[in-house]
């Protein structure tokens, strides 16, 4: 196998399991700010205005506990994961031989 085929498997397979566990935080922010009172449509709003959402999940839980939720950093690791990993697809595959 050859080495660019290596690594668009391995930088394929983090950009894809960043996706779903991205898509799985941004579901987890929405049911926690229903909680909370706060009126989201998630088939439109959250999947493009998630940082407004996020910000909202940061200062929500800053009030409450004093600091930002775990699900504030989930989200942006994962996001900067897949968008790491999907560069990297990108350079592999416009550089492929």
């Amino acid at each position: 196998m050859s080495t660019d085929l290596t690594f668009w498997y391995i930088f394929g397979s983090v950009a894809v399991i960043n996706a779903i566990s991205n898509g799985v935080f941004s579901y987890m922010i929405y049911r926690y700010l229903s909680k909370h009172g706060k009126k989201i449509n998630y088939w439109w709003n959250l999947r493009f205005n998630m940082p407004k959402y996020l910000g909202q999940y940061r200062k929500l839980t800053i009030e409450e506990d004093g600091k930002p939720g775990n699900l504030f950093y989930a989200w942006i690791i994962s996001t900067s994961l897949f968008l790491v990993s999907a560069i990297i697809l990108v350079v592999i595959i416009a550089t492929g031989k």
